[in-house]
């Protein structure tokens, strides 16, 4: 491969300059370029075999996206759990102290 960059990483931004993914809207289906070569052909077809060959890198890059979204997920719920302890121990001890203060004042 000697063209640089990945489909979701371009090496450029021009779309004029990427790899086109689809066919052209333009074109009625089934018609065939006037200027058609030999050499565009194979060119549509180097870019149809790159772009297959970076499907596994987008997939894993997906997946390692949702991984991480989940991990931060169960991150956030571990720390909510742990605040809601915290508050319940904190009233526990909060209404101690006022007993031990009612039972001192009363005596």
């Amino acid at each position: 491969m000697n063209t640089a960059g990945t489909i979701d990483r371009p090496l450029t931004h021009d779309p004029k300059k990427q790899a086109p993914m689809k066919p052209s809207t333009n074109e009625p289906a089934g018609a065939t370029p006037e200027d058609f070569s030999t050499s565009g052909a194979m060119d549509s077809r180097q870019n149809r075999t790159r772009e297959m060959q970076l499907i596994p890198e987008a997939l894993a890059r997906a997946h390692m996206h949702e991984l991480l979204h989940e991990a931060e997920r169960d991150r956030q719920a571990r720390r909510l759990v742990t605040a809601r302890r915290m508050q319940r121990k904190a009233e526990r001890a909060s209404l101690r102290a006022r007993r031990a203060l009612a039972m001192a004042v009363m005596q």
